[in-house]
């Protein structure tokens, strides 16, 4: 299976079952859905969503069969994880960018090692020569190519190396 990290479960909220989760990713519409399966923790215990809602700034979801609070509490601080195979997506995750060979003008810049997301936009760490910084919008990234694994950026004076 190939995980994505998807947030933190922080706690349970009522006695219901239902638990709150932190989480920064982007497409929570295709993943806080019914019947999607999710995986908890490093031994990736297998849940099914049930209901997904907002409250404050919380994602709160209830699991398939699970009604009471002492169900939920073994998950209290645990990562929450989906199996990239199971979301039908077209287009690509942050998370499919990490470790993707970054060029410009066909030479390679190095590895995206992070993405850091900003109020503004999110920002490609790589890592190469140096440690690069570069916007992650469309004025700055000219194609990404998940089948090579390879990202183009544009050729822009003081982008890399102060060129």
């Amino acid at each position: 299976m190939n995980y994505v990290y998807i947030g933190d479960i922080v706690n349970n909220h009522g006695l219901k079952g239902e638990v709150r989760i932190i989480s920064s990713f982007k497409q929570k519409d295709l993943v806080f859905v019914c019947d999607m399966p999710v995986y908890i923790g490093k031994d990736k215990s297998r849940e099914v969503i049930n209901s997904y809602r907002v409250h404050k700034n919380y994602d709160m979801i209830t699991f398939d069969g699970i009604r009471h609070i002492e169900d939920v509490l073994k998950y209290k601080g645990k990562s929450l994880y989906i199996n990239r195979e199971d979301l039908a997506y077209d287009g690509y995750l942050n998370e499919d960018l990490i470790n993707m060979e970054v060029y410009q003008n066909d030479k390679l810049v190095g590895h995206v090692k992070e993405i850091l997301t900003t109020n503004a936009h999110e920002i490609l760490v790589i890592d190469g020569k140096k440690r690069y910084m570069v916007p992650n919008i469309k004025e700055f990234i000219l194609n990404v190519d998940l089948k090579k694994k390879r990202i183009d950026i544009i050729d822009m004076k003081g982008l890399i190396d102060g060129n």
